[in-house]
Order: C-alpha cells, then sequence, then structure tokens
C-alpha cells in the first residue's frame, strides 16, 4: 500500500504565515457550484412567512436579495477568498409545508481562475440569517441546518457531486 503524501497547503508563505493563493497562471473556465442549507420553523411562523404576514416585510423575497448581495460581497466577509467577478448567482427556495422547512439552494456561476464554490455557501448562510432575523420576533428557536456543497463544476480539479442524502 502506498502511504499517501502531506497535503501541500497553500494559503501559507514561506515565513508560515497566511496569504492569498496566486491564481493568475490558471486557465479562466466557466465555474458554478451550488451549495443548500434548511431552515427549521415552526407551524405559526411558517404559515405566516407563506402567507407574506410577517410584519418585516416579504420574508423570502429579502432574504432572497440578501443572499444574492452576499454571494457578491464574499471575499469581504472571508479573508483568503478572491475578489470574483459573478456572472449569475440564483437563490431558490423549496418550501415544506408538513416539517415547516425552508430549503433554500444558491447557484453562483463566474468565469474566471478560481471556483465559486464560497460564494454560493455564503449565498446560503446570509440567505438564512435573514429568514432567522426576519423571524425572530415571533420565533427564538428557529435552526439554521445543513448548509453545504452540493455540486461544482469547472476548473482544475473537475466536477463535485454530493451523493444521495
Amino acid at each position: 500500500m502506498m502511504a499517501q503524501s502531506e497535503p501541500i497547503l497553500t494559503h501559507f508563505n514561506d515565513q508560515g504565515r497566511a496569504k492569498m493563493v496566486d491564481v493568475s497562471g490558471k486557465e479562466a473556465t466557466l465555474r458554478t457550484a451550488v451549495a443548500g442549507g434548511t431552515v427549521l420553523l415552526n407551524e405559526e411562523t411558517f404559515k405566516l412567512i407563506e402567507a407574506g404576514r410577517m410584519k418585516k416585510g416579504d420574508v423570502l423575497s429579502v432574504s432572497q436579495v440578501a443572499g444574492i448581495m452576499a454571494a457578491k460581497r464574499n471575499s469581504d466577509l472571508i479573508p483568503m477568498c478572491h475578489p470574483i467577478v459573478l456572472t449569475g448567482v440564483d437563490i431558490s427556495f423549496e418550501l415544506d409545508r408538513d416539517k415547516h422547512t425552508i430549503d433554500i439552494t444558491a447557484t453562483v456561476r463566474c468565469k474566471g481562475e478560481t471556483g465559486v464554490e464560497m460564494e454560493a455557501l455564503t449565498a446560503v448562510s446570509v440567505t438564512a440569517l435573514t429568514i432567522y432575523d426576519m423571524c425572530k420576533a415571533v420565533q427564538k428557536d428557529i435552526v439554521i441546518d445543513h448548509i453545504r456543497l452540493l455540486s461544482k463544476s469547472g476548473g482544475k480539479s473537475g466536477n463535485f457531486v454530493r451523493g444521495e442524502e
């Protein structure tokens, strides 16, 4: 059996200090990442969102815009992420009346030298946090759960698709 080599840590300089990886030598390709997450609510809160009767406004519309804005500002939040010119961000929702959940899916695209996984994950996270913020007056125990990368394509490392959950 062949021993696995130590992973190469690319985010450290020769002095062992953090650095942003230089991607200038990489080929610009179409890159797509899809992330997902779930917000768990009680029945009352779920019905208020669904009916558009939350006091702070249309929860899904506001949180959708917040998620798009977050994807665009990801490099301001995550220190080693590159500023990326995004070519598309889409946030969609799937509401489950039986479980009182909102599943969030963010799809992010760019033509560039580095991937958009962090932008998609940030979009889902901020979308979920915005739902929480807009609903916390009526429910304090909202749960944000299962934020994860669902798929990515493009770039040297190739494609990734998460298996069945």
